[in-house]
């Protein structure tokens, strides 16, 4: 490529600037450092503020974790909540484990395909069999580790066999359902009693 030549103003850009330079107003300084002053610096958009979980020096410093490790409110809680749809006397009795289950079922180990159609078996069986009281075994479920942050439900079986009993083909035959007696499992069993056939 060949070398730029430096292009000369025409008469007629010598002349456009003139016009352009007599009409420009000298700004003094003092106006100047006015309009500096008075103009308000640009603004920064705030970001949002996270906010803070609580820390505790406690035994349980994991803010995300609860005592019992399950996503959902205490079973024994919601259970207790239940109305009572059995005799009192009956259900005060079965609470503190003085009666005894004519029959059991241990769930405890199965998967949720391998338990589903044993408990809707067994609780079918049970009421055709006129029996009132029977004891379902589902295990308390396994302790999360202690560096795992995620909540996760502890005992899935658990959480889910009350959902089970209260689905049709089993909510006709079930009464009440109840955390069992710590004699018979406490937590990690539960009592089913059975409508009375008529």
């Amino acid at each position: 490529m060949g070398r730029k030549t430096k292009r000369s103003l025409t008469s007629e850009d010598k002349e456009l600037w003139g016009q352009v330079a007599g009409s420009a107003i000298p700004i003094r300084r003092s106006k100047l450092v006015e309009i500096l002053e008075t103009t308000p610096p640009p603004t920064r958009k705030r970001e949002a503020s996270v906010p803070l979980l609580p820390f505790s020096m406690g035994q349980n410093t994991n803010p995300l974790r609860s005592s019992s490790t399950d996503l959902k409110p205490s079973l024994g809680q919601s259970l207790a909540k239940a109305p009572v749809q059995m005799d009192k006397k009956s259900f005060t009795h079965m609470k503190r484990g003085r009666l005894a289950p004519e029959g059991r079922i241990d769930l405890h180990g199965m998967t949720l395909s391998e338990a589903h159609p044993a408990l809707t078996s067994f609780i079918l069986n049970a009421f055709t069999d006129r029996k009132r009281l029977v004891l379902v075994i589902t295990g308390k479920g396994k302790d999360k580790p202690e560096y795992d942050f995620m909540p996760v439900q502890r005992g899935i079986l658990r959480h889910q066999v009350p959902q089970w009993l209260r689905m049709a083909p089993l909510m006709h035959c079930v009464l009440q359902i109840s955390q069992s007696h710590i004699k018979h499992g406490g937590e990690g069993a539960y009592y089913v009693y059975l409508r009375r056939q008529r």
